[in-house]
């Protein structure tokens, strides 16, 4: 790998990567290559009259894949890390056409269609390298906290949260259905005994929106446990993960995010704020804005401001909204024994942005029935879900959590369309 050449002492060497660069001057020839790891300066000094390598290297087109063999020496003088191989073999393993069809000034759109050209660019392939180690993170948290990895079914035979922005599929003699959310089975796995289990995987939501932050298509990061008192169990697991993550961020890619996007990730402070949606609500109001919503939730807008809100008053960037009314959160949500009126359930909002809504969800198989009834919702369309509350659910909660969301907002980039490997939207099923 390009990366492991400085620790190298001068030498032979062998390379491959890409082409990023050409100068071709009459009595040497610099070339940049440029592998997952970094970029290294290649010299090819010109022989009197041109050999094969050096008309080679004069007719590589940029973003071909190449293979060189040759002589690695250390120059404090060489502005690229300090090092350059000295060409002695040079094979194009893969040539590129000559005109690109993307340009650094490109419109995301159009670096979307060429996407596996877009993601050379290093601080767009730095994005899913912080992605690999954030996620890589929780998991270590999770695991080394006595969590078990599930793997949950994304073809469904019922809606798993209501039967709007449902993806239907033809199945054999039937209708599928592309699972939402993982909740139900999250669910299950605590009546199965599991305790605590999580899953990193992909979730289907046929909403038409085309907001920076939506997909129909997206990574959900999601987490359930056992024996819980409240909602504040759970978010106090929610915060921990968080933390861990930020931490393995910032201490494997920081510099790197500080050089290529020119900010300064964060680890944030324990506990976060947490402020109850009524508070909430008075709060951005005091601000001068009313959320024009008539079921009482925040807009987009209202989380911009409770944001600002807490970064003030905080100097925080996360923020724990609870106290959800129950006719704005799911039926599967416990609601307060002091106020049937709200549920323990919360969303956690990022810098403005909500990216996760997690609960306390509802164990007993009666009060489930009462407030299937109560959301209007067919109890036979839920029966595979209600049936093993039937034999016995210990009290649990859990949230789900948007994984592209998490990554736009930290790196500061302007949609989850940068964040996001291959995106899916409404008018988006390619490459």
């Amino acid at each position: 790998m390009i990366s492991e050449l400085s620790a190298l002492e001068d030498g032979p060497v062998a390379v491959a990567g890409w082409v990023e660069t050409v100068r071709d001057q009459k009595k040497v020839q610099f070339l940049v290559l440029r592998d997952e790891s970094g970029a290294v300066q290649l010299v090819r000094p010109r022989p009197e009259g041109d050999d094969a390598i050096s008309l080679a290297i004069s007719g590589v087109s940029l973003g071909s894949f190449v293979r060189v063999e040759g002589q690695l020496k250390h120059d404090e003088r060489v502005k690229l890390g300090g090092i350059e191989v000295k060409v002695d073999a040079f094979d194009v393993v893969s040539a590129s056409l000559p005109e690109q069809p993307i340009a650094a000034d490109s419109s995301i759109d159009k670096r979307l269609d060429h996407r596996f050209l877009d993601l050379r660019n290093p601080a767009n392939a730095l994005i899913f390298k912080v992605q690999t180690t954030f996620e890589h993170a929780l998991r270590v948290w999770w695991v080394e906290h006595g969590f078990i990895e599930i793997h949950t079914p994304k073809l469904m035979n019922s809606p798993s949260e209501s039967r709007a922005e449902l993806f239907q599929v033809p199945y054999f003699e039937t209708t599928a259905y592309l699972s939402q959310s993982p909740q139900h089975f999250k669910q299950m796995a605590q009546a199965a005994g599991f305790g605590r289990i999580f899953e990193i995987a992909d979730a289907f939501r046929a909403d038409p929106s085309f907001t920076a932050r939506h997909a129909t298509e997206f990574t959900s990061i999601d987490a359930e446990m056992s024996w819980i008192d409240s909602h504040e169990d759970v978010m106090a697991m929610h915060e921990a993960i968080l933390v861990a993550g930020f931490q393995a961020v910032v201490d494997k890619h920081g510099e790197e995010i500080e050089r290529l996007f020119g900010i300064t990730v964060e680890v944030p402070a324990l506990p976060f704020p947490r402020i109850p949606l009524a508070e909430a609500l008075k709060i951005v109001a005091e601000r001068g804005y009313v959320v024009p919503r008539a079921d009482g939730d925040l807009d987009p807008e209202g989380e911009r401001r409770i944001s600002a809100y807490v970064k003030e008053e905080f100097g925080h960037d996360f923020v724990f909204v609870t106290d959800y009314a129950t006719g704005i959160r799911p039926f599967y949500h416990m609601r307060d024994a002091d106020d049937p009126t709200l549920t323990k359930s919360y969303d956690l909002v990022y810098r403005g942005t909500e990216i996760s809504t997690g609960a306390q969800r509802e164990h007993r198989i009666d009060v489930l029935l009462d407030q299937v009834a109560d959301k209007g919702l067919d109890p036979e369309e839920l029966s595979s879900y209600l049936e093993f509350f039937r034999y016995g659910v210990p009290p649990h909660g859990g949230f789900g959590m948007g994984l592209a969301r998490v990554l736009m907002l930290m790196l500061e980039r302007s949609s989850i369309r940068e964040t996001t490997y291959l995106f899916r939207g409404p008018n988006r099923l390619l490459p």
